[in-house]
């Protein structure tokens, strides 16, 4: 440890204050706060990682985070507070914790973990916020809405192939007397083609 102490002149008289008699800097330790703090959302849940800088190597890897998030519109006395387990510096928040179509700001601070006897820190500053939003998934009405707009797509083009293939087949039987048999079927082969590509499309 060390000693430390506070000199200075008081009312013309040289003093010597003793501040701290035995000081040990590995106790008194506050960080730099975490930088470069990024995202990545999805609509099943939303990423979030940061890096440490000026940090020994020794100290990295018995750090411990707390996340703090919000409605980018609310305020920081409302946020959500979370105590990461592990020294890892990324974290992943569900999709059932945050609501779809709305911006959430995020920021991440740091210190020694408190499990650790050789080392005490205090909480860092707050890194800077990072927003993100979740992505939009398809409501169940939305699906609902595009089946039936294949449905009522599928019906006109059913009556519009077989008025087709009616007529196609009135004329080649006409053109074509002798063999009105091998006409017919090739025709009826194209519209089965059809039939199946457009279920397809509705599956």
């Amino acid at each position: 440890g060390y000693r430390v102490s506070l000199q200075g002149t008081f009312f013309g008289r040289n003093d010597t204050y003793m501040t701290f008699p035995e000081y040990n800097p590995r106790k008194h330790i506050k960080l730099d706060p975490p930088m470069n703090i990024q995202t990545n959302a999805t609509a099943s849940k939303c990423q979030i990682w940061w890096s440490v800088e000026n940090v020994p190597w020794y100290l990295a890897e018995i750090l411990q985070y707390e996340l703090q998030y919000k409605e980018y519109s609310m305020s920081w006395e409302v946020a959500l507070n979370k105590t990461l387990p592990s020294s890892l510096p990324q974290v992943e928040i569900e999709a059932t914790e945050l609501r779809s179509g709305i911006a959430y700001a995020a920021r991440v601070r740091c210190k020694v973990s408190e499990n650790e006897n050789s080392y005490h820190s205090q909480w860092s500053e707050w890194s800077q916020t990072t927003v993100f939003q979740r992505a939009g998934v398809p409501t169940v009405s939305e699906k609902i809405l595009n089946t039936k707009t294949m449905q009522y797509l599928f019906i006109p083009l059913s009556f519009g192939t077989l008025l087709y293939l009616f007529w196609s087949c009135k004329l080649s039987s006409r053109r074509q007397k002798a063999s009105p048999v091998l006409t017919f079927p090739h025709q009826l082969l194209s519209f089965s083609h059809s039939i199946v590509c457009t279920m397809g499309i509705l599956r």
